[in-house]
């Protein structure tokens, strides 16, 4: 059985005004109507568990409704940090949940066919994530913005979500990893020790932090 999680529940700072990003309308619909629709239609995805923030818990459930998410089985608010907001996804997979998909919903360009390729790989290894090499070329600044040195960049990848675990991998990194806090899901089993693979992507999956992301995405989705 793979379950996603959807979360939702991020503080949306940089939008500015206390606005919550995954509620914004974006075209004709919620930004985090986008992710749960691509994973709806998803052959490989068995259920859904949606984490926002507490006090989205009621809107969170007309959107749902609105949406003919069949799939979803679990609304849960998320915490105040994003692995806070993962953690609480976890808890309330079922039982027979082998595989688990975790998704940004401010990452709205997502699809179905990507997540399936996920879903696909992870069979092979216990952490799989989309990513891009690097083409920019990188400049480290060891204080401020005076360049220190240029860092080599055949080797970098930028990473993304959806990024999928044999849920055993994630549940026993997370537990390792105390007080610690990571950038992403991944880095938690890379430092317990687990095997990472990158799933190419070189589609469009930006990450709406901004309003000019906003824009920018519905752009593309136009």
């Amino acid at each position: 059985m793979t379950t996603a999680i959807i979360l939702a529940a991020g503080k949306s700072e940089r939008m500015g005004g206390g606005v919550d990003k995954a509620f914004i309308s974006l075209v004709d619909k919620p930004v985090v109507a986008w992710s749960l629709l691509a994973f709806e239609r998803c052959a490989d995805i068995d259920r859904i568990v949606l984490v926002v923030r507490k006090d989205q818990l009621i809107a969170s459930k007309a959107v749902v409704k609105m949406f003919g998410i069949s799939k979803l089985d679990k609304i849960v608010a998320g915490g105040n940090k994003r692995q806070e907001s993962v953690a609480a996804g976890l808890a309330v997979c079922d039982l027979d949940t082998r595989t688990v998909v975790i998704h940004d919903a401010a990452r709205p360009l997502v699809t179905s066919d990507l997540v399936s390729d996920l879903v696909k790989l992870v069979k092979r290894a216990p952490a799989v994530t989309v990513g891009r090499p690097m083409t920019d070329t990188v400049k480290f600044c060891e204080k401020g913005q005076t360049v220190t040195k240029t860092v080599p960049r055949e080797n970098l990848w930028t990473v993304q979500t959806p990024q999928a675990f044999q849920i055993k991998e994630l549940r026993a990194a997370y537990k390792a990893l105390g007080s610690q806090e990571v950038t992403d899901d991944c880095m938690a089993v890379e430092l317990n020790g687990g095997q990472v693979k990158i799933l190419p992507n070189l589609k469009p999956n930006v990450k709406i932090t901004t309003v000019e992301d906003l824009q920018l995405v519905g752009a593309l989705l136009k």
